[in-house]
């Protein structure tokens, strides 16, 4: 049994970082699992099978919201703590969890641990990576605190004290870590999400505020803190804000014109309700799957827009999935660099490098072609689905945004097996990418240079 604990350690310490990462977080969904399998996790006493209990945990490690069963009404206490705190270990990703713990035990972090976080966060270069993950630490619990005390403000008069305090704490991380997972079953019926709380003003914007400062990232919040003034922030922050603010606009305009008198979604609405609903669904598509009206009701266009806004996601180093904002905006500017035939792409005085591009283009077709591959896959195995319904329950689970019109429980266990995997991919798809797009032997220069090839494109 010690050998091969020691073969383990060895392999683990000899591993890429990438491959530690994504071993990582399948063992947590795995533990995960196995926790939410207990009879003790659910309401009625009864295992709820392996199954479900993996995909509950893949769900909420990867921060997407997809279920099989309404939180709020199935899982027992117990079952919502393990699901709540995977949330958070999957938000803030295990490497800074357990550095945490490193730092609370007064533990050295070594290098093999620095390159670790490196990976998890995403960052250039090793320095200041303890000090980024002490700062990351004490964000997330200080707005998950304060946004928890804003939401008792609604929950404790409606629910009681405990009960109050509970729902508050839970979807205060749950809308932090863009996940969407909620309690609202017991009150509003199983499956309503947010609907009974349509036309409350500080539910919307306390839920919406947690959900854009969780997928901005972590290094965008650390330089708005640092500098405060936007033309101090750097070339990545003012891209991932402007982004997000140009997403979160378009989709508001655009629900709340062609939703305006659709008697299902917005047409029964007063003109707060209207306007509260429009700005929370365009939030909610950062990739946070929380919804205040039905969305199955929703027209076809307005369901196809929400799915390429949700394939773009939030933003690097977040709680959040997608594509990424500062990989849609790299392309957008390259295809300006392109028709203004400029030689190089720039943006805020800064020319943007070749490598970037060439990442974005990787992450933007590795992404499309991994949605096109689950939608065609995903409509063999459940043949009830419509293509559109496919289309979305894909796209959300790519991107970890939880909102579904297909019905997740409808799902056969097939399906269920794809939508996991591609829940997976969502979440740590990005590091296998990124070593896949950088490897060691790219960054070694070709003793030979070929003579250049004239293709003809357009």
């Amino acid at each position: 049994m010690k050998t091969r604990l020691k073969k383990l350690l060895f392999m683990l310490n000899h591993m890429e970082p990438a491959r530690v990462m994504v071993i990582g977080f399948g063992l947590v969904i795995l533990l995960g699992g196995l926790m939410l399998n207990l009879p003790i996790a659910t309401k009625n006493g009864e295992s709820i099978g392996l199954l479900n209990s993996i995909f509950t945990a893949t769900s909420a490690v990867c921060v997407t919201g997809l279920v099989v069963v309404d939180t709020g009404t199935y899982w027992s206490e117990f079952g919502q703590f393990i699901i709540i705190t995977l949330i958070q270990i999957g938000g803030l990703g295990f490497m800074t969890i357990a550095t945490m713990f490193s730092l609370l035990t007064r533990k050295k972090i070594n290098l093999r641990e620095r390159l670790l976080i490196q990976e998890s966060l995403n960052q250039g270069d090793l320095s200041g990576l303890v000090k980024l993950t002490r700062y990351i630490i004490l964000m997330t619990f200080s707005i998950e605190a304060i946004g928890a005390l804003l939401l008792s403000i609604v929950y404790i008069p409606v629910l009681g004290f405990f009960r109050g305090v509970w729902y508050s704490i839970f979807h205060s991380i749950s809308a932090f870590c863009n996940a969407g997972f909620d309690l609202m079953g017991p009150i509003a019926g199983k499956f309503s999400s947010l609907t009974s709380f349509v036309d409350n003003s500080l539910i919307n914007f306390v839920i919406c505020g947690l959900i854009i400062l969780g997928g901005i990232g972590f290094p965008v919040l650390l330089d708005v803190i640092n500098n405060r003034k936007y033309s101090k922030l750097n070339i990545h922050s003012k891209i991932v804000i402007n982004t997000t603010g140009i997403l979160i606009a378009i989709g508001i305009f655009f629900i709340f014109i062609n939703e305006f008198n659709n008697k299902g979604t917005l047409g029964n609405l007063n003109m707060k309700e209207k306007v509260l609903s429009s700005i929370f669904q365009s939030v909610t598509l950062r990739t946070a799957g929380y919804n205040t009206i039905d969305l199955t009701l929703l027209s076809e266009s307005t369901l196809f827009f929400m799915i390429i806004l949700m394939l773009i996601g939030a933003s690097p180093a977040s709680t959040g999935g997608g594509i990424k904002t500062t990989t849609i905006a790299t392309l957008f500017l390259t295809v300006k660099a392109f028709i203004f035939e400029k030689g190089d792409i720039e943006v805020y005085q800064r020319r943007i490098s070749d490598s970037t591009v060439k990442k974005s283009l990787g992450l933007f077709f590795i992404g499309v072609f991994t949605v096109l591959f689950g939608i065609l896959i995903l409509s063999i195995v459940n043949p009830g689905f419509t293509l559109l319904e496919s289309t979305f329950e894909v796209v959300s689970a790519f991107a970890t945004v939880g909102l579904s019109i297909g019905g997740t429980p409808e799902l056969t266990s097939a399906g269920k097996i794809i939508i996991m995997i591609l829940m997976f991919l969502g979440r740590v798809g990005s590091l296998t990418i990124f070593v896949a797009l950088l490897s060691k032997n790219s960054k070694i220069k070709p003793k030979i240079r070929y003579p250049e090839g004239k293709i003809i494109v357009g």
